[in-house]
């Protein structure tokens, strides 16, 4: 007896957990955490299913200039007319709910599972095409064996945003045991296969594979071809030097043969899946609005952000003198219609929020652009709207903010700081600002090092080494200095 009441007392912690964990996503709850990580086109589609659906919600009517025509359905707009620029005046014009507003970030992980159910959206995306789904579609017009495009369909999920294959034959091999035993001899088989996929040279290991699989492509009698092989598979290095001397030692041809082959190998291209989307695209509709009216920087929604729908009044009156079954179905579609206008409501707010903290912070990049950028990250936002750093972090994906500096998505403007010589701290994007602008403004014929730009920006007060400097130029697909000698 007191070893069952000790596992009575042992279990009861862990039975209380569970239904707090059930209790803390609500329906509603989950409605809002999907519509706040949709984006604008997404969004549309959600609310176009749901007006389909719904008997009980209506589309509110504009008029020819763009208004609604229902005073209660004026979209809310944020301005910045209060008499200090750090806490702008919010007008909500929105009409007000009972219930309490919702933070979004208390769900945890649990929102993946309320999204993933929704068809519509996957199809969306699933039409568009990226490297991968470009792969694969050339997979199935393949004619192979299960086997063998099993394994291929391993390898193409492996390949990297550039096109390369990083993983080795091995742990591609151990992808595939709940299917088969597959030998690393087949995966390197199966890989020289996809290797000729377009585009070619994709699934490569190395730069020198890579430009070799692609000059495979070409006719034999290509001029230079022969030489360009060479240079690839065993000279990249003296090329990127431009020591035309030893290349024309080590290939046994004169000045003019070089040129060509050259010219050849630099019409390869050496990062295969450089030009394919690593996720899925869209046509972008910015959803929020920065704009500087009398000196003051204002905030406000895209009309598109505060879709106008309305409970049906016709239907809603239905519901006294219709019978039990029926009077029971529009309750459930009228709650339904008010969780979904609930949940709009708290999307456009908190958006909105998010939005205004980010100008505020970022106003220097507004003003005077990249180099201006300041540290941001998703806490300090979350902490100044006081909200979960979850829900900011839904917000900050495929939300766009037009700006007259152009339109970028929220994510933009978040980056961690590095420290300055002041005691202050710099962006990431206003030091990648930097570094583009000290390789605009070098010599081509003696490119800066990525220790030269650190000794540049450490000059300027920026504490940062070699090896930060070489990623974030990386980061922004500029060349090594080799390589900028050689293209200059």
């Amino acid at each position: 007896m007191h070893s069952q009441g000790a596992i009575h007392r042992g279990m009861k912690p862990a039975l209380q957990l569970r239904i707090q964990s059930q209790l803390a996503l609500t329906p509603q709850l989950q409605q809002a955490i999907k519509l706040l990580q949709l984006s604008s086109m997404e969004l549309e589609l959600e609310l176009n299913l749901a007006l389909e659906s719904n008997p009980l919600l209506d589309l509110v009517e504009v008029d020819e200039d763009g208004e609604p025509e229902s005073e209660d359905a004026i979209p809310q707009e944020f301005t910045e007319n209060s008499p200090t620029e750090s806490s702008p005046e919010i007008v909500d014009a929105t009409p007000d709910f009972d219930d309490t507003p919702l933070d979004l970030g208390s769900d945890r992980n649990d929102y993946r599972a309320a999204a993933s159910d929704e068809d519509g959206i996957e199809q969306q995306d699933a039409e568009i095409e990226d490297l991968r789904d470009h792969l694969l579609w050339q997979l199935n017009l393949t004619p192979l064996s299960t086997r063998d495009r099993s394994i291929a369909a391993a390898i193409i999920e492996s390949i990297a945003d550039d096109g390369y294959l990083s993983e080795p034959n091995e742990t591609i091999c151990a992808s595939l045991t709940d299917l088969f035993t597959a030998a690393p001899d087949e995966v390197e088989a199966v890989r020289h296969l996809v290797q000729h996929f377009d585009p070619i040279g994709v699934a490569s290991r190395t730069l020198s594979e890579c430009l070799g699989v692609q000059l495979d492509a070409f006719d034999a009698d290509t001029p230079g071809l022969a030489s360009a092989r060479l240079i690839v598979q065993e000279h990249l290095e003296t090329l990127a030097r431009n020591d035309r001397i030893r290349l024309c030692q080590k290939l046994r041809i004169g000045p003019d043969d070089l040129d060509v082959a050259i010219a050849l190998v630099r019409s390869l291209t050496p990062k295969p899946g450089a030009g394919y989307s690593s996720g899925p695209a869209e046509f972008v509709s910015p959803d929020a609005y920065a704009r500087k009216v009398n000196g003051r920087w204002q905030v406000s929604l895209s009309p598109t952000c505060q879709p106008r729908l309305a409970i049906n009044d016709h239907y809603a009156g239905l519901i006294a003198c219709a019978r039990r079954d029926d009077a029971n179905y529009l309750r459930g579609q009228l709650q339904e219609a008010r969780w979904l206008i609930k949940s709009l409501k708290t999307r456009a707010e908190t958006m909105l929020k998010v939005a205004e903290a980010i100008v505020r912070a970022q106003s220097g990049f507004l003003e005077f652009g990249a180099e201006a950028m300041r540290p941001l990250v998703l806490r300090d936002v979350a902490e100044e709207i006081e909200m979960h750093e979850s829900t900011v972090s839904r917000v900050t994906t495929r939300k766009y903010l037009h700006t007259p500096r152009g339109t970028f998505e929220f994510k933009y403007f978040f980056s961690s700081g590095v420290s300055t010589v002041d005691g202050g701290a710099a962006s990431a994007t206003a030091i990648q600002a930097m570094i583009r602008k000290l390789i605009d403004t070098e010599k081509t014929t003696r490119p800066l090092s990525d220790q030269a730009l650190a000794v540049e920006l450490n000059r300027r007060g920026i504490s940062v080494a070699r090896r930060t400097v070489a990623k974030y130029r990386e980061a922004l697909n500029i060349p090594s200095s080799n390589d900028r000698c050689r293209l200059g």
